[in-house]
């Protein structure tokens, strides 16, 4: 399918979070990842430093602050809510940026893992977020897409609780990319969910977090810009579609079907609430 993205719209959304996406950004984010299991303070932390800049540079652009330069920090005030936010390190890195920020996690370990204590954590589902509708200025999820049975079903969750005029930024995993299996392997997920997993649990002597069709399900591009089409026009405007971890040069990818599926990893979708 086309992407719904006006080309003018996508640039302005993107204007500035370009010049942050070099490949000097993404080969530090990919060395990073070998320490996801052994050192998550490390991983999570410069992912939640990441993930901040990509959020301010977004929307800043989604209001039309193409320079970037402003003399007020973006996300002061805006209230954000963080879907599977996780163990703490986005709700430190988000709150040094003065953003009201909010988190919603089902999972209690998840919550208490790294040790922060966040006074506005909330335990609840992604497809049901327990929120008023219109709450929120900015809503976003990073690589949760892929853990839930019905993906689209949380997106629409989260463009109802964000504010008409405000963002909502679903980012996920690309079942056949390079790290659609995540701790399985690099190649094992294309054999298939079920062997990736029998072969970690047989290497590593016990199963792997991520465990397939239970809470790892495969989750393409191509679904993702078909619910972009669905819903643009109606609840919300698709303004971008791009590869978070790519340089600015390689965006173009997302345009090319079938090869976006294997090159481009992690799917970015950004929408403004009608």
């Amino acid at each position: 399918m086309n992407l719904n993205t006006h080309p003018a719209r996508q640039r302005q959304t993107l204007s500035v979070f370009r010049r942050r996406a070099t490949l000097r950004r993404s080969f530090g984010l990919l060395s990073d990842f070998k320490y996801e299991q052994t050192r998550p303070d490390i991983f999570y932390g410069h992912l939640a430093e990441d993930t901040v800049g990509l959020i301010r540079d977004i929307y800043a652009g989604v209001r039309g602050d193409s320079r970037g330069d402003s003399q007020v920090e973006p996300l002061r005030g805006a209230k954000i809510l963080d879907v599977g936010g996780g163990p703490g390190y986005f709700g430190v890195a988000f709150d040094k940026a003065g953003a009201d920020y909010y988190t919603c996690e089902p999972d209690v370990g998840e919550m208490a893992a790294a040790g922060i204590k966040l006074q506005t954590s909330v335990r609840g589902s992604g497809l049901d977020l327990p929120f008023l509708s219109d709450a929120f200025d900015i809503t976003y999820s990073s690589n949760v897409a892929e853990h839930v049975p019905d993906p689209w079903r949380m997106a629409d969750e989260m463009l109802r609780v964000t504010k008409p005029g405000g963002v909502t930024i679903y980012s996920y995993t690309v079942w056949l990319g390079p790290f659609g299996g995540h701790e399985t392997g690099l190649w094992q997920h294309y054999v298939g969910g079920e062997f990736a997993a029998r072969r970690y649990e047989k290497k590593m002597g016990k199963p792997p977090k991520n465990r397939w069709g239970e809470s790892l399900f495969n989750v393409s591009a191509a679904e993702g810009l078909e619910y972009a089409r669905k819903v643009h026009g109606e609840s919300a405007e698709l303004v971008a579609a791009f590869p978070r971890y790519h340089p600015w040069w390689a965006w173009w990818m997302v345009r090319v079907p079938g090869l976006r599926e294997f090159a481009v990893s992690n799917l970015v979708l950004v929408f403004q609430k009608r």
